[in-house]
């Protein structure tokens, strides 16, 4: 069999893009792009960024025109924390209805929201229900115990023994009871700077609805809810987690988002195992979705080990554990982990099979922002949340300033100016995979069955909805892989290389790395 020349092939499908505009589960069509405001583009030469630089940006990540393709392809925003805050990150508010100073006015967040509309775009925005700061005027009122603000927060007259961070093993109450200096402890699972709310208060219960009510009147299309199932805590260790009163105002919430507006989008980080982040999602609901930490660390470790029988063990798992019809969150890595560039080295050929398999599995895929280019990162966070590389002269293209964060030290090649042009890079592979996706309602909302072939280096699943079937073949090898007979059943319909431009009547041989997806004529339907 010939060898192709083509990294990857790719299946003709309908023509033109689907954007994420229409009906109440939008999400289930949809690409979502992460992105930390501060670190994006800044639009007024100060060195930070700011809503302005990525309203100015938008048409990188979507023109509008279903037609082109020298946009990333993108149709949901989700935006790190643009409340006001104290920090570089935005995770401790100070107020919850109003924009970060250094990003902007509420006005600019109305503008950016309405330019991404216009381009068919959704805009998700994080929601910090757990915490505020520490300097949150009512914490401050609060430290007065005959305040009537109190009692938003949770106290005890003196530390408490036996609690702790449930993540950190042999971490003591110091580490979550915090003196005030004005008599009695407070709270703050993360740190004393971020001290909780107090749910067993309805007065917080309805604030926190109010603030989500006035975010989705300025335009924003849902949330993504950050640390929820740390909300209500009754207790050390099991306590201080998935409690039965956190998942009651979780799906109180869920409902009154959901009245106010319909296709609104609730998306959940419950960091933990597959069994727990269900109950998350089972009735009475309490999020439309939830991030897939397990299928994340299946899919970067399954790449760099070259092993995709844990990346198929744990989409099984996922579809067997999660309630049916439920879409799940499917990401590599995001601001919370080292970047997947710096995890893999400079191997173009890894990142980009890693992309493909994103890309072509169930759920709706999260693109935290530089992946798309191959921007390293290591922990610190600060190092994972440096200024996107636009282009490779000064300040990356972010700033005419100096940036607030020094931009990250990269081989040469890596930036978006570099890679627009160059076919092989990997910009380019993230466009051609998610116009593809776009194409393709069976990539988007298709199911999941995997397709044992004989030759144990190629990972190969179906991908099926309603009339539409695609066969996805990612070769985990770092060799070519001959061209395969169809398994029993299946026959293989129109596809072609998109490189040569040519038909395909027969299965390929796979390069190294690559990747194939072909519509099929028929074949069992995936779960």
């Amino acid at each position: 069999m010939v060898m192709k020349k083509a990294l990857f092939l790719l299946a003709i499908f309908a023509a033109g893009t689907v954007l994420a505009g229409a009906g109440d589960d939008w999400y289930r069509d949809a690409v979502f792009y992460e992105v930390f405001v501060r670190s994006f583009y800044d639009n007024d030469g100060n060195g930070i960024g700011d809503l302005k630089g990525l309203t100015a940006k938008l048409d990188y990540l979507n023109d509008g025109d279903p037609a082109t393709s020298t946009d990333l392809g993108v149709t949901a925003l989700w935006l790190m924390p643009v409340s006001e805050s104290p920090s570089y990150h935005g995770y401790d508010v100070t107020d919850y209805y109003s924009v970060e100073r250094d990003y902007g006015s509420m006005e600019d967040f109305k503008r950016l929201a309405a330019a991404a509309h216009k381009r068919g775009m959704r805009v998700i925005i994080d929601l910090v229900l757990n915490h505020t700061s520490s300097q949150h005027p009512d914490f401050a009122a609060a430290a007065n115990p005959k305040s009537p603000k109190r009692d938003w927060y949770v106290w005890k007259p003196a530390q408490p023994d036996g609690w702790g961070q449930p993540w950190t093993s042999g971490s003591s109450s110091e580490y979550v009871w915090h003196s005030s200096g004005s008599g009695g402890h407070y709270y703050g699972l993360f740190y004393d700077g971020m001290p909780d709310l107090n749910y067993g208060n309805p007065a917080v219960q309805e604030e926190m609805i109010r603030v989500a009510r006035h975010w989705l009147d300025a335009g924003a299309d849902g949330f993504r809810l950050d640390a929820v199932r740390y909300l209500v805590e009754t207790g050390p260790g099991p306590g201080q987690m998935d409690t039965p009163e956190t998942h009651a105002y979780l799906a109180r919430f869920f409902q009154a988002v959901k009245r106010y507006k319909p296709d609104s989008y609730l998306v959940g980080e419950i960091w933990t195992d597959l069994d727990t982040v269900a109950t998350y999602l089972d009735a009475p609901q309490e999020l439309d979705s939830a991030f897939n930490f397990d299928l994340a660390g299946a899919i970067v470790g399954g790449v760099k080990d070259r092993n995709f029988a844990y990346i198929n063990a744990t989409q099984e798992v996922t579809l067997e554990t999660y309630p049916r019809g439920v879409a799940d969150a499917v990401f590599l890595t995001n601001h919370d982990m080292d970047r997947i560039a710096s995890i893999y080295g400079p191997n173009l050929a890894k990142l980009k099979l890693a992309a493909s398999v994103l890309l072509t599995l169930p759920g709706t895929p999260y693109i935290y922002y530089g992946e798309e280019i191959g921007m390293p990162g290591t922990k610190p966070d600060e190092n994972i949340r440096k200024p996107m590389l636009w282009s490779p002269g000064e300040n990356a293209g972010f700033s005419s300033a100096r940036p607030w964060n020094a931009p990250a030290r990269v081989r040469p090649g890596v930036s978006v100016q570099e890679e627009a042009g160059n076919p092989d890079s990997l910009l380019c592979h993230y466009r051609r995979l998610i116009h593809l996706r776009h194409g393709s309602v069976a990539l988007r909302r298709g199911g999941y069955q995997a397709v044992p072939l004989e030759n144990r280096n190629v990972y190969a699943f179906l991908r099926r909805y309603e009339s539409q079937s695609v066969l996805v073949l990612h070769n985990f090898s770092d060799q070519p892989q001959p061209g395969l007979v169809l398994p029993a059943g299946l026959k293989l319909a129109v596809s072609r290389d998109l490189a040569a431009g040519a038909p395909a009547t027969e299965i390929a041989e796979l390069a190294p790395f690559a990747t194939a997806v072909y519509e099929v004529a028929a074949g069992e339907a995936p779960r």
